[in-house]
């Protein structure tokens, strides 16, 4: 029984440097090294966005379509993480953050679907939504300028969208390759 027990600690032991010595060590401070420097390009400066309301531009959409893309905006670029704090219009509390953007939205164009056409044929009745989104400086500098497209076409209610819209846009933004080696300083001098 004691031999059991001993080749047994002597496995366990076996097990427990193995394992150790497979996983790679880490001190602390290389941990969040590793998640700062991991390419993110919001690491050195992060970013505020403030996000306009929607402007129907020619089209006649809907005041609850421009609201619910306001919204699902906001909800959107809140969930990507990629922007430190994101403020509605408005809000006085983005005057005094150094890093902003805005987020400038403008319908180009809007065709109205019908939920019933796209349940009885899934070839027409699409909702389409097509958007100019502009993050801006507080100078008026253009950063970045995007069209974007969102739509329902098969399932869903004629919001959905708006989700699909919003979700495009930040996907956009995130994707984009803008620069923002030269913004801090602009927005710096601005505020002198």
């Amino acid at each position: 029984m004691k031999t059991s027990n001993c080749n047994l600690s002597i496995a366990c032991l076996i097990a427990l440097v193995t394992i150790t010595l497979a996983l790679p060590s880490q001190l602390p401070g290389q941990t969040v090294a590793a998640k700062s420097s991991g390419g993110n390009r919001t690491s050195a400066t992060r970013w505020s966005v403030q996000v306009d309301k929607v402007d129907p531009g020619s089209v006649g959409v809907a005041y609850s379509f421009q609201i619910a893309i306001y919204e699902n905006l906001v909800e959107e670029l809140s969930k990507g993480k990629q922007f430190q704090l994101v403020f509605r219009d408005g809000d006085l509390k983005a005057s005094d953050v150094p890093n902003l953007l805005v987020l400038k939205t403008t319908v180009e164009k809007y065709t109205p679907g019908s939920e019933t056409r796209r349940a009885v044929t899934t070839v027409s009745g699409a909702t389409k939504l097509t958007v100019r989104s502009q993050l801006v400086t507080r100078e008026g500098k253009v950063v970045l300028e995007r069209t974007v497209n969102g739509e329902v076409r098969f399932f869903g209610s004629n919001m959905r969208a708006t989700h699909n819209l919003a979700r495009n846009i930040a996907k956009a933004i995130k994707q984009s390759s803008w620069t923002e080696v030269d913004q801090p300083e602009a927005t710096l001098a601005g505020q002198l």
